[in-house]
């Protein structure tokens, strides 16, 4: 039976508890080997918004955040992979890499609406079953020209967006990133951190 390889690909500016609240329980869900929690090496759709945290440094955010968690691993292809980051061309590395395994594309509510707009989205779809994450009670829109699995997942309001400004302004980050994570990010002094 081909091992059942989920790719959950994201900035992780920082990792939080919904990435991983949302990798477990997908990988629950449809019963998958592993979840490779992908960190982007640049982030095209991101890197002209704000600056983004140096990638060798989400990765170690990561491998921190998925150590102790069964079934998850951080992924760093297209970190070595070097400049922008795309999943089509991730897909096509990971399955050189594993030719019998099955591949899991997941994404949120806000990636499944712009799947279109990816770069190569065709392929992605080819390579892969595209996951969507929903939240309880409500179906996201996606782009009905492609057969989608639906998941889903507790809704957690939590964003890497609000995580940075609670670092600079002194907000409480209790429960919110796991203490292995702020480990990190107080040794790196990542994100203005004086805790």
């Amino acid at each position: 039976m081909p091992r059942r390889i989920g790719l959950f690909g994201g900035t992780f500016d920082p990792p939080h508890v919904g990435h991983l609240v949302t990798a477990v329980n997908v990988r629950h869900a449809l019963r998958l080997d592993v979840v490779v929690l992908m960190v982007a090496n640049v982030p095209w759709q991101k890197e002209r918004s704000r600056r983004i945290t140096p990638a060798e440094d989400r990765y170690d955010l990561v491998e921190a955040a998925v150590a102790d968690v069964d079934g998850l691993v951080a992924g760093r292809t297209e970190i070595d992979h070097g400049g922008a980051s795309y999943t089509a061309e991730t897909l096509r590395t990971l399955g050189e890499a594993n030719p019998d395994a099955e591949f899991f594309t997941i994404v949120g509510d806000d990636a499944a609406a712009g799947f279109t707009t990816w770069d190569r989205y065709r392929e992605v779809a080819e390579r892969s079953s595209l996951v969507v994450v929903d939240r309880p009670g409500e179906s996201v829109a996606v782009p009905a020209e492609f057969e989608w699995l639906r998941v889903e997942v507790p809704h957690l309001e939590v964003s890497s967006t609000d995580l940075r400004a609670r670092f600079t302004d002194g907000r409480p980050l209790d429960y919110l990133i796991t203490e292995p994570v702020l480990d990190v990010i107080r040794k790196r002094e990542l994100y203005g951190a004086m805790l």
